[in-house]
């Protein structure tokens, strides 16, 4: 396996990887803090560094069916979250492409590097 190169966020507060300290997301590019995920609450962010995706599946969540890709911290390979790829039903389209982190699989780093 060759060398991987990890993204570093500067931001006065982003969020990490639990396991490994990995840094994930911006805390400012969090669009809703009050999202539901599959180990409790979630957030649900513009964007991530440093994750991996896994297969594509559908999966039927509280607001419908959606495609979905798991996301896994590139660095420990720790799932933390899902990628929404498609919603089926056309209200619930603001999400695709976004990202829901767990917040059991994250943690805060503030006092960040800005």
């Amino acid at each position: 396996m060759g060398y991987m190169l990890k993204e570093f966020l500067s931001a006065p507060s982003i969020y990490g990887c639990l396991q490994c300290q990995t840094h994930l997301a911006r805390r400012d590019s969090v669009i809703s803090r009050t999202f539901q995920g599959r180990l409790g609450r979630a957030y649900l962010t513009e964007t991530v560094v440093n994750g991996r995706l896994g297969e594509l599946e559908d999966r039927l969540l509280i607001t419908g069916l959606h495609t979905v890709c798991n996301l896994y911290c590139r660095a420990c390979g720790a799932l933390i979250g899902w990628r929404y790829i498609r919603a089926h039903d056309k209200s619930q389209g603001y999400k695709e492409g976004k990202y829901v982190l767990e917040q059991s699989r994250i943690y805060a780093i503030d006092g960040g590097m800005e």
